[in-house]
Parts: C-alpha cells; structure tokens; sequence
C-alpha cells in the first residue's frame, strides 16, 4: 500500500483529495496536513510517507518551502504539486526541487488518479533494482509522462468509461462483459464497446476463459492490478 499525505489549506479540498486517493487501487491517504507546519510534523511523527500531495499556497509557507524543508531534513518522499499556482517560474522551481508531476487545479478524479496510477507503474518499475540499460532508463523516465486518460473516441461518454473502469478496478478478478453490464447498469454491448477501448489502450488486459463447448468466454482484468 502506498501511503500518501494530502497538504492543502482547504479542509473540504484536503478531505475531498484525500477520498480521491483512497479510491485509487493500492493508495491510502493518511490524516490531511493543512499548513506547510503540520506538514512538516506529519512527515517528522508518521512512521512512512511515500507520496505527498503538496499544495503551493499554504498560510504560513509555500509548498516549495515544506519540499525543500523535506529534503534538508533527509526526507525523501516523492511529491506531485497539486495546486492552482499555474505560473512558469513555479512549476520549473517545483521540478527542480524534484517534484515528479504537477497537477493544476481544478481537476476531476480522473486527472488525480490518471497521476497515481502513472506513478505506482514508476514504482513497480523502480522496485526491480538492479542495473538499467538505456531502454530501461527511457522506461523509467517516461513512466509518469503517460497520459492520464485515453482520448475517448466520439460516441464514447467518459461518464460511462468511468463506470467501467470502476466495475474493473473494484473486481477481485477478470470479469466478461455481462458481468460489467450488470454492474454497471448499462447494456452488454455498451460495456463490451468499452472493454474493448480499454483493451486498445491498455488500460485493460483480455483473457479468455475455455468452456466445455462453444467459443471462449472474454473477460477483462484492469492492467494496473499486476
């Protein structure tokens, strides 16, 4: 489980983040900090932070303050900057200081999870050690270079994807399109039409199940649960 303090000055917005991160398959989001302080002291008493979401605007420091404070204290836990601040000089300064992505408000769930999902893929990939060729360096640092979404193609609602994607994500197992279709409430070809998007853009992985007689049984795991 990826353990991830939310920092943001907003208490609604902190606790709204917070249960977009616990949303997300393999994340868990401690208790939110909302002042670059408690920030601090969160980092200091929590016995593990992976991941911060650090807003810029804070009512004692900015953000960049709290992740070079992290830093000079030895903390290395990653950040994403989520936050409203959209100028140049900000962002360049926020990946000097080595934050991996910045994130602008406002955004919808799936910018945030479109984030954390590219980032645990960088984790998976980091966590195999060893030495790396320059494919595998490439691989390393294009993991959260991803787009966060597939384009949808005309016709195709995000509504509907969203409801799709949830009905895999929460699965404990590959499911087939009826299955979807009945937890969804939408119709079996719309949610195999889906499936299949999801299938093109590797956001979802096919596997066939072999019955006694007839064709195959189609059924989709998400691809981010390997």
């Amino acid at each position: 489980m990826i353990e991830v303090l939310v920092v943001d000055d907003d208490v609604r917005v902190a606790r709204v983040n917070a249960a977009y991160v616990d949303k997300v398959p393999g994340f868990h989001a401690v208790s939110p900090a909302h002042s670059a302080a408690e920030a601090l002291e969160r980092v200091e008493a929590l016995e593990r932070v992976d991941l911060v979401l650090m807003d810029h605007y804070l009512p004692d420091e900015t953000g960049l303050d709290v992740v070079r404070e992290m830093r000079r204290r030895g903390h290395l836990a990653d950040v994403i900057m989520v936050t409203a601040a959209r100028d140049v000089s900000t962002v360049q300064a926020a990946m000097r200081h080595g934050a991996l992505q910045y994130l602008v408000k406002p955004f919808a769930f799936a910018g945030l999870r479109g984030k954390l999902e590219a980032y645990a893929r960088l984790r998976r990939t980091l966590d195999g050690g060893g030495e790396a060729e320059q494919a595998e360096v490439d691989r390393i640092f294009g993991a959260l270079s991803e787009a966060s979404e597939p384009q949808l193609p005309k016709g195709h609602s995000p509504t509907t994807a969203d409801l799709v994607r949830r009905a895999l994500t929460g699965a404990e197992g590959p499911l087939s399109a009826q299955e979807i279709a009945e937890r969804t409430g939408v119709s079996r070809q719309t949610a195999q039409r889906y499936l299949k998007l999801l299938e093109r853009t590797g956001r979802a992985t096919l596997t066939l199940r072999y019955g006694d007689a007839g064709r195959p049984e189609h059924r989709y795991v998400w691809a981010t649960r390997a």
